[in-house]
């Protein structure tokens, strides 16, 4: 029964301009939010009694373990491994098995 009305070229032309301009707005409103970061803080007494005990240490265990997640644990992971604390020892594609070069 009926179609959808044509608009005239001047109401067309009204409609573009309002919408480009709640672009604009609304662009605008997004570069001035302030962007946020998070950080995870393990708890390293966990941790380090954790990877003492260890035979062989995962990083998905590692995360159960301290309660983080696993990118907070990976990450932690990492930085013993630059540090000297633990080897790597096996694993492949991100699935890694790291040992204690203090520990046992």
């Amino acid at each position: 029964m009926g179609g959808s009305k044509n608009k005239s070229p001047a109401q067309k032309d009204k409609s573009q301009s309002k919408d480009a301009e709640q672009k604009k707005s609304k662009k605008s409103e997004k570069s001035n939010a302030a962007k946020t970061t998070t950080s995870v803080i393990i708890d390293e007494s966990k941790a380090i009694k954790y990877i003492n005990a260890a035979k062989v240490i995962t990083v998905q265990d590692l995360a159960r373990q301290t309660e983080v997640k696993i990118s907070a644990a990976n990450s932690y992971l990492q930085k013993l491994l630059k540090d000297g604390t633990v080897e790597r020892i096996g694993g492949f594609s991100g699935h890694h098995l790291y040992k204690s070069v203090s520990g046992k």
